[in-house]
C-alpha cells in the first residue's frame, strides 16, 4: 500500500495550533485563505522581548517579521545577517528545499526557528559574527543529487539576500 503525501494544514488548523501552544501565545486576524499571528517571545531568560508577526497565506510559505524592537536600529547601521529585504523579514529556511511544508505545524517549526534566529541575532549583535549557519539561496545546490554529492542532506537556512 502506497501512502500519499501528507495533507496541507488549513489556515484555521495552523491558527488553532498557534493559539494552543504557550510558546506562541498571541492573537491575530484569521481569514479563509490567510492569517496574521502576533506574539511575544524571548530567546533566553536574559534576552529582551520581541514582538513577532507571522503572515501566512494559502500556497505560500510563512513570512516572519520582528515588529518590535526594530532589529535594523539594534544593528546600529550594520547589514543584518540572515534576512530577506523589502520588507525585512527573517530567513528561517532555504526556499524550495522542502525544509518547510504546508503540512508542518507553524508552532512546532517556524516558532522555534524564530527563537533560534533571535538567539543567534543577539549573539551577532555582540560578536559581529553570525554563528547560526546557513546558506544563501543562490549558493544552494539545485537538485537532490547535487546536495548529496556535497554532503548536504538538507540546507539549514539561508544567509542574506532575497527570495528567489
Amino acid at each position: 500500500m502506497r501512502l500519499g503525501r501528507p495533507k496541507a494544514l488549513t489556515m484555521a488548523q495552523q491558527y488553532v495550533n498557534l493559539r494552543g501552544n504557550p510558546l506562541s501565545a498571541g492573537d491575530g486576524p484569521l481569514r479563509a485563505s490567510s492569517f496574521t499571528w502576533i506574539y511575544e517571545t524571548s530567546p533566553s531568560p536574559l534576552s529582551r522581548d520581541y514582538q513577532i508577526r507571522i503572515e501566512m497565506a494559502c500556497g505560500l510559505p510563512p513570512r516572519v517579521f520582528v515588529d518590535d524592537p526594530d532589529i535594523e536600529v539594534l544593528a546600529c547601521g550594520r547589514d543584518l545577517p540572515h534576512v530577506y529585504r523589502n520588507p525585512t523579514r527573517l530567513c528561517l529556511h532555504l526556499p524550495r528545499t522542502r525544509e518547510w511544508q504546508p503540512w508542518m505545524r507553524l508552532d512546532q517549526t517556524v516558532v522555534p526557528w524564530t527563537s533560534l534566529w533571535l538567539f543567534y541575532f543577539e549573539d551577532w549583535l555582540e560578536s559581529g559574527e553570525w554563528k547560526g549557519g546557513g546558506m544563501h539561496p543562490a549558493d544552494a545546490p539545485r537538485t537532490r543529487q547535487s546536495r548529496r554529492r556535497l554532503g548536504l542532506r538538507q540546507p539549514v537556512e539561508c544567509d542574506l539576500g532575497s527570495e528567489g
